[in-house]
C-alpha cells in the first residue's frame, strides 16, 4: 500500500519548470492588463492615472483573483499549463479544493500585500518627518524579513519541487495536475532531417572552392560544340581572327596562346591568372605563353572589311 501511494503522488507531482512557467506567465498576463489600461488614460491629464494607480492595480488583480483562484483554483498561467492548487492540508490523498478561507487569505497576502507596499512607498517618500522615518525603517525590515523567506523558500522548493512561493507554503496551496499527464513523446525526425542537410551544406561550402568551375566550363563546352554541329563559319571567323574564342566579340587587343584561335587581352589574361592549366575552349590547346598577335593581322582584317 505504502508503494502505491508513494507512485501515485509522484504521477501527479508537478514538475519544478512547470511551476516556475506558471508564474511567469501570470507576470506577462498582470503586464499586458495593465499596459492596455494605461492606454485608456493616455488623452486625460498627465499624472492622473499616477495618483490612483495602487489602488488600480489592486481592484485589477482583485477582479482576475475573483475569475481565476476564487472559481477554477488555479490561476492564468496555471490553465493553460494544465495546473490547478489543491488543499495539502488536508489528510486525505485525494483531491480537496481549496477553502474559502485559503482562498481570501491569498487575496490579501498578494493582493493586499502589493497594495501596501506601493502605499507605504509614496507616504514615506511625501513625508520626512522622524515618526515617519522610524515607520519607514520598520517596514523596509519586515520587507526584507519576507524577501529573506522568499529566497530561503525558492531554495527548499528548488530541492522538493513544492510551493514555488512563500505564501503557498504558508497557506498549504499545492500544485497537481488537473488531468493525468501522459508520457511525453520526443520524436527526432525533423532534428534528423535538419542536422542531415546542415551537414550536406557544410560539405558543398568545403568543396565548391575546390573545383575549378573555369576549366570544368571549357571542358563542356569542348564536348558539347562538335555535338551541335557548330558551323563552319564560326571557326574560321575565329581563326582568322574576327572574334574571340572567349567573348565572341571583336578582339581587343588580340593575343595568343600558341594555337589558331585569337582572344582579347583581358579575357585571356583574366582566365590564365585564374587557371594556371587553361585550355582553349575551341580546340582544347594548353596554354604555353600569352603572347600579342602582331599587328599586321588586325590591318588585314580591316581592309577585307
Amino acid at each position: 500500500m505504502a508503494s502505491r501511494e508513494e507512485t501515485a503522488k509522484s504521477t501527479h507531482r508537478v514538475l519544478r519548470i512547470s511551476q516556475l512557467d506558471a508564474l511567469e506567465l501570470n507576470k506577462a498576463l498582470e503586464q499586458l492588463v495593465w499596459s492596455q489600461v494605461t492606454q485608456c488614460f493616455h488623452g486625460f491629464q498627465p499624472g492622473l492615472l499616477a495618483r490612483f494607480e495602487p489602488e488600480l492595480k489592486a481592484l485589477l488583480w482583485l477582479f482576475l483573483w475573483r475569475f481565476t483562484i476564487y472559481s477554477k483554483n488555479a490561476t492564468v498561467g496555471q490553465s493553460v499549463l494544465n495546473i490547478q492548487y489543491k488543499n495539502d492540508f488536508s489528510p486525505t490523498l485525494r483531491y480537496q479544493p481549496l477553502s474559502k478561507n485559503q482562498k481570501l487569505w491569498y487575496a490579501v497576502c498578494t493582493i493586499g500585500g502589493k497594495w501596501l507596499e506601493e502605499r507605504c512607498y509614496d507616504l514615506f517618500r511625501n513625508h520626512h518627518l522622524a515618526s515617519f522615518g522610524k515607520a519607514k525603517q520598520c517596514v523596509n525590515f519586515v520587507v526584507g524579513l519576507l524577501k529573506l523567506g522568499g529566497l530561503i523558500n525558492f531554495l527548499i522548493f528548488l530541492q522538493k519541487g513544492k510551493f514555488a512561493t512563500l505564501t503557498e507554503r504558508l497557506l498549504g496551496m499545492r500544485s497537481v495536475f488537473c488531468k493525468p499527464q501522459n508520457m511525453r513523446e520526443v520524436g527526432f525526425e525533423y532534428m534528423n532531417r535538419e542536422l542531415l542537410w546542415h551537414g550536406f551544406a557544410e560539405f558543398l561550402i568545403f568543396l565548391l572552392p575546390l573545383i575549378n568551375i573555369q576549366k570544368l566550363k571549357a571542358k563542356l563546352s569542348l564536348w558539347c560544340v562538335p555535338l551541335a554541329g557548330a558551323p563552319d563559319g564560326d571557326s574560321s571567323s575565329a581563326g582568322s581572327g574576327k572574334q574571340c574564342a572567349l567573348c565572341g566579340e571583336w578582339p581587343t587587343m588580340p593575343h595568343t596562346i600558341g594555337c589558331e584561335h585569337i582572344f582579347c587581352y583581358y579575357c585571356v589574361k583574366s582566365s590564365f591568372l585564374f587557371d594556371v592549366h587553361f585550355t582553349c575552349p575551341k580546340c582544347g590547346t594548353e596554354v604555353q605563353s600569352v603572347q600579342p598577335l602582331k599587328s599586321g593581322i588586325e590591318m588585314l582584317e580591316a581592309s577585307a572589311l
